[in-house]
């Protein structure tokens, strides 16, 4: 009985000590196991997504997020083990380092990293720059740094960091993320369809088992979805090249271009240049929809329209122009040639093919003075004083006064009717004609075509109606015929091809310096051109506007000039013409053929079953010799060569020249591209060791 009362004893106090021990666990020393708990598992770790990609409309990569890298150095890491491995191969070391990094030399890198080693620092920065992921693959390849951290000491800290692959194509309508990511977009496409793009946080909890961080994930992240962008990068590249060499040419401020698909709506191109300080062009705003300036002549076209779908005029009806000057309301209103005595009498065909200001605003003063009202409301019935509600942030909204508002003056209509007094965007100027394009549909401009995730469409964004019909059947038609005529017979000239047929207008005018006006200082100008191609089918519609200081400025031989390559380049990118139209199936195709190894030539020659006829006799041996075509074969001769003198290497590829020649000792230099044309040392010459002979080769 004793021995089982001791037992007894004994469990009771050890559930007491028990008991009392939990308590003091629990209550005095809460905070110190606390602290150990928090060193062992961090809880609501944050995982990144990975943001998504904006891709082209012909599927280049055009924004990305890459991962970039700083490297660091523990040198107490492994120690003593390491640091006596580290200067073991502390050359090797610093010479792949420099291999990698070129800017800095080998000897560098060894003293830098033997100051880092006797500070004895556990986080010591080998390079001062952010570095990429090949760069640090290939870092970590090297002696001492392929090893595991623990030992090593070698690693890193990573960088997600957004990428354009194509630099300064369409930068400013892609957009921009902060420097500080966690801050997201700043502009463009990236903040416009910020929330698709970057996807959602994820949460782990880190726990400390055997000396290891686990990573266990609670909630995974949910990586962005990537974009498909309207832009072609093809075409981007065209209107940013014609776009640049112009305004280098003409020493221009500002240069827009902005490429779409009629029928869609489809930004294909957007280019907005800016002059820089050191005389460069870069994209610093998006112009293209957010400039409001006055539009100018390229206005001309909606007021002549209004007019035409009013009934008041036909392309045939006449105004007299008189002397090139007429006083409207104490104001003297002029077109570009008064100084060689004006037009005279002209038709609206006339009016708009050579850009008359008095024809445009007599017809509108004429049948609007009396109610102002009826033009403007004309004017909106074509949706040109909508704002265009984009994809992406910062357009303007297009400011065209009404009579009833402030500072509508008698003077304001003829002003307003050829392009001043009101202002409109570029990109709202070529929403406008894409509708004339479209055969009066208006159709919302857009950047972005559809969201996709893991190779599946999970968002498409369609094409969108903004005004099913602007004018009447007729009147389009009538436009169609006029704008066609000023580009083949007016001002516009310079926006056309011979390739195919081009519509539009140009547009000149003087950019007001706001409260100061027009006339102080250098006056500006802004020059333009708006309009679609192929005439009878468009595809495509198009504006260029260009602001550059004082004159010459001319709308057609400046910015038509840019829209006509841009065309030309555009419609030769896009056209697809079946192989077979090239070969008349009726004859025998015999291909030219060098000079060159005539046992190579005639084994490619029967690949290609296109009949040959050697004159030779190989033997295994090299032939060298010539070819040439006849009606239905191609005839292989030799060229006889003496084994110490030069021979001929007249209509050779250079390969062949320069292996033939080499293989006798003579060094070559060649000149030019294509076939030999002639050759410094006559051949038969006796060859002499050492010599060197001149080739000069042409594609002609």
């Amino acid at each position: 009985m004793t021995r089982y009362f001791f037992v007894i004893l004994l469990m009771g106090l050890i559930g007491v000590a028990i008991v009392v021990k939990a308590g003091i666990t629990m209550f005095a020393e809460r905070q110190y196991w606390q602290d150990v708990a928090d060193r062992f598992v961090k809880e609501n770790v944050t995982v990144k997504p990975n943001r998504g990609n904006i891709i082209s409309a012909d599927g280049k990569l055009m924004a990305s997020s890459l991962p970039e890298y700083r490297i660091y150095m523990d040198f107490k890491a492994g120690a003593p083990a390491k640091i006596d491995s580290l200067k073991k191969h502390m050359n090797e070391i610093c010479e792949g380092l420099h291999q990698i990094f070129p800017d800095k030399s080998a000897a560098e890198f060894k003293a830098h990293l033997q100051k880092g080693m006797k500070k004895g620092s556990r986080n010591y920065l080998i390079y001062p720059k952010r570095i990429s992921y090949i760069q640090y693959k290939e870092a970590k390849r090297l002696p001492v740094f392929n090893m595991n951290k623990y030992k090593g000491g070698f690693h890193e800290l990573a960088y997600n960091q957004r990428k354009k692959p194509f630099g300064s194509l369409a930068a400013r309508t892609l957009g921009d993320l902060y420097a500080d990511t966690a801050q997201g977009a700043k502009n463009g496409i990236e903040l416009a369809f910020d929330t698709l793009l970057k996807g959602r946080d994820g949460i782990t909890h880190r726990q400390k088992v055997m000396n290891k961080y686990l990573n266990i994930v609670d909630i995974p992240p949910v990586d962005g979805c990537d974009l498909i962008s309207t832009i072609d990068v093809g075409m981007q590249d065209i209107c940013e090249k014609a776009l640049v060499d112009k305004l280098q040419e003409i020493n221009a401020t500002v240069g827009v271009a902005v490429l779409m698909e009629v029928a869609t709506g489809e930004v294909k191109a957007i280019v907005n240049m800016m002059k820089g300080v050191d005389g460069g062009y870069y994209e610093m705003r998006n112009n293209a929809i957010s400039d409001m300036l006055e539009p100018g002549s390229t206005f001309k076209t909606a007021s002549i329209m209004v007019a035409l779908e009013d009934g008041y005029i036909t392309p045939d009806y006449e105004v007299d122009t008189g002397n090139g000057i007429k006083m409207m309301y104490g104001r003297p209103m002029k077109d570009h040639n008064w100084y060689r005595g004006g037009y005279g009498r002209i038709n609206v065909t006339r009016i708009l093919e050579v850009s008359s200001n008095v024809g445009t605003s007599s017809i509108i003063d004429q049948f609007y003075h009396s109610n102002p009202q009826k033009f403007v409301d004309g004017l909106k019935r074509m949706s040109i004083d909508q704002p265009l509600h984009l994809q992406i942030a910062g357009e303007g909204k297009p400011n065209i006064k009404g009579p009833k508002e402030r500072y509508f003056a008698k003077t304001t209509l003829p002003w307003m009717s050829i392009g001043y007094e009101t202002q409109v965007p570029p990109m709202n100027i070529l929403t406008f004609y894409n509708a004339i394009a479209n055969n009066g549909v208006m159709v919302r401009p857009k950047f972005v075509k559809a969201a996709m995730k893991d190779g599946e469409i999970v968002e498409e964004f369609p094409t969108e109606v903004i005004n099913p019909k602007i004018c009447s059947d007729r009147t389009l038609q009538q436009i169609h015929e006029i704008l066609y005529k000023v580009v083949h017979q007016g001002l516009a000239k310079p926006a056309g091809s011979k390739q195919f047929s081009v519509s539009g207008k140009t547009g000149t005018a003087q950019i007001s310096q706001g409260a100061a006006g027009y006339k102080t200082g250098r006056t500006n100008y802004l020059v333009s051109f708006c309009g679609y191609f192929p005439s009878e089918a468009p595809k495509y519609s198009c504006i260029v506007s260009i602001q550059k200081p004082g004159l010459p400025a001319s709308g057609g031989l400046m910015a038509g000039s840019v829209f006509g390559k841009i065309a030309e380049r555009v419609y030769a990118k896009d056209l697809r013409l079946p192989m077979a139209n090239a070969v008349d199936t009726n004859s025998v195709v015999i291909p030219s053929v060098k000079a060159g190894e005539m046992n190579d030539t005639k084994r490619v020659l029967d690949e290609l079953n296109i009949a040959n006829q050697p004159k030779f006799t190989s033997k295994g041996k090299e032939i060298w010799g010539s070819a040439h075509a006849a009606p239905k074969s191609v005839i292989l001769e030799s060229r006889d060569l003496m084994r110490d003198f030069v021979p001929s290497v007249i209509g050779m590829g250079a390969k062949d020249a320069v292996y033939l020649l080499e293989s006798k000792g003579i060094k070559v230099h060649l000149t030019g591209v294509g076939k030999v044309k002639s050759q410094s040392i006559a051949n038969g010459t006796r060859i002499k060791k050492g010599q060197t002979i001149h080739l000069v080769l042409s594609e002609k």
